[in-house]
């Protein structure tokens, strides 16, 4: 019996150990990302921009034509529909999706047409074709084009697979956390 009770002493020790360590490790993966969303750290895994460690800047302006910006988009219609289909990734803005990582190409007062490409106050968007269809077969719809309004902007990324202002239209500025900075990236 002795030898029975020091086998069981001696795998309860094991077993306090590995509870230890897994909650050494469960401890410090929380405290990284907690210390990363209060440093204004994200990391981005979608190829609209390189992948890997991003900084966001909080403005001190408004939004400018040429900020690329970190944005948590706006509870709509369009985004939810986005949600479902999976164009948005799960994260911690309202609606439980990740922020965008996109460049302001517009800001209000500007006139956005919408057809084969983009078209800012005249002047043609680079890499703003349009897809008529997703990676599964299923039309896009764009938006229809106009003047932003007050306290929006219009979003956009060269990735031709982008879900940006090309399909859900202008965004309220409001929702931009700051200006992206990249820290560790890889472009693919």
């Amino acid at each position: 019996m002795t030898i029975l009770r020091i086998a069981a002493a001696l795998a309860r020790r094991r077993n306090r150990r590995l509870l230890l360590g897994l909650a050494t490790v469960t401890m410090a993966l929380l405290g990284t990302i907690l210390v990363a969303w209060f440093g204004n750290y994200r990391i981005n895994l979608t190829p609209s921009e390189p992948l890997g460690l991003w900084r966001f800047v909080k403005l001190d302006r408004s939004a400018a034509v040429g900020d690329l910006v970190f944005i948590c988009p706006p509870q709509a219609a369009a985004m939810r529909e986005a949600r479902l289909r999976g164009y948005l990734r799960s994260g911690l803005c309202p609606g439980g999706v990740a922020p965008l990582i996109k460049t302001v190409v517009a800001v209000a007062g500007q006139r956005v047409e919408v057809g084969a490409n983009v078209n800012v106050d005249g002047r043609p968007v680079p890499s703003s074709g349009l897809a008529q269809r997703d990676g599964r077969d299923r039309p896009m719809t764009r938006f229809a084009g106009g003047i932003v309004p007050p306290d929006y902007v219009f979003l956009h990324s060269p990735f031709a697979g982008s879900y940006d202002s090309r399909y859900f239209g202008p965004v309220p500025a409001a929702g931009i956390l700051g200006v992206a900075r990249e820290v560790l990236t890889y472009a693919p």
